[in-house]
């Protein structure tokens, strides 16, 4: 089965609650047809159409925006928010959705198509916060694999390409086991990871190397059951007989399905390169070590960006969730 039909899948054997902020954008509304008519989710659609199977909600005349604004009040008191400012925020989609998420009355939200990454991620790190068990919260790529050409077949993750612009040995450690688990839950892999850099195994000498290696002792020390190996250069961690002669000492097992790059520039480019000339589906960036699932979507996003979006984001909730109905009078 292919990775997003295993997403799929999964979606529609317990659809989630989801929240979309950005209804006014025909390419959202879409989206939200489509995810409720293919039984993916459960959908509330802000400032959107009226659509069969659809919960519409404007999030300036909800009945509760008082209730919402109050709990935004005490989150951020002692950060300087008024009450007057917290009804004024909580009337923006993208916040007040996430506050929906963290409050339990939906399940996970998607935005970005219209709002900047910067507010979308905001939102989600002020109003839902990381997870108590997460290290930081993260980003990944899912790169998907499977077109008829394709010389591997398979779904990967690619992490940290969208949030993290250079992170510590510490940090590193925790993208790396937070991408892992990632792996484990959307493609129901045993994970494998590969710490990327321009080094096989020693070959060079560079005192930006010291991170990695840093950090594939604190990921062993912490997961010493986790495949994980580094440094490594991309051929040598794709291909199992290179990593042979570079890396004869290697712990993995065989082709990683996790790679985790050493900085925002190198993961971003990576990505890309992969996407625009390998022609490998990237769906991300998706959050990772949130209390909740909420996740952030390209400008440029199409429907099928939005519903596999979606997916992932049903996907990464934890089972049997406590939900509480969104109230839209």
């Amino acid at each position: 089965m292919k990775p997003l039909d295993r997403i799929f899948e999964t979606a529609r054997s317990a659809p989630r609650h989801i929240i979309l902020p950005e209804g006014d954008d025909p390419r959202v509304a879409e989206a939200a047809a489509r995810l409720v008519s293919e039984g993916l989710a459960q959908i509330t659609l802000m400032n959107g159409p009226d659509l069969p199977g659809v919960t519409a909600l404007n999030p300036s005349e909800a009945p509760d925006l008082v209730e919402l604004s109050e709990h935004w009040h005490q989150q951020r008191a002692k950060k300087g928010m008024t009450a007057e400012r917290a009804l004024a925020e909580m009337r923006d989609p993208i916040r007040q959705a996430a506050m929906r998420v963290h409050l339990g009355q939906a399940d996970g939200t998607v935005g970005g198509a219209v709002a900047t990454t910067a507010d979308t991620v905001r939102a989600a790190l002020q109003v839902i916060g990381r997870a108590p068990d997460a290290a930081l919260v993260s980003s990944f790529f899912l790169m998907l694999s499977c077109g008829p050409s394709a010389p591997i077949k398979g779904g990967m993750i690619f992490a940290d390409c969208g949030l993290i612009i250079d992170p510590d040995a510490k940090e590193l450690a925790g993208i790396a086991r937070s991408a892992a688990a990632s792996c484990q839950q959307l493609l129901g892999e045993t994970p494998r990871v590969a710490l990327l850099s321009f080094s096989t195994a020693g070959s060079a000498d560079h005192h930006s190397l010291g991170k990695i290696r840093e950090a594939l002792a604190l990921i062993r020390a912490a997961d010493p059951d986790l495949e994980v190996d580094g440094e490594l250069q991309f051929d040598a961690a794709l291909d199992d007989a290179i990593r042979a002669k570079k890396a004869p000492g290697s712990r993995l097992s065989g082709r990683p399905n996790v790679f985790i790059f050493p900085d925002l520039a190198s993961g971003n480019i990576g990505y890309k390169i992969a996407q625009r000339l390998g022609g490998l589906t990237a769906i991300g960036p998706i959050l990772q070590g949130l209390a909740r699932p909420a996740n952030d979507l390209s400008r440029g996003a199409s429907v099928e960006d939005i519903i596999a979006a979606t997916a992932v984001t049903a996907a990464q909730v934890a089972p049997a969730p406590q939900r509480l109905s969104v109230s839209t009078g």
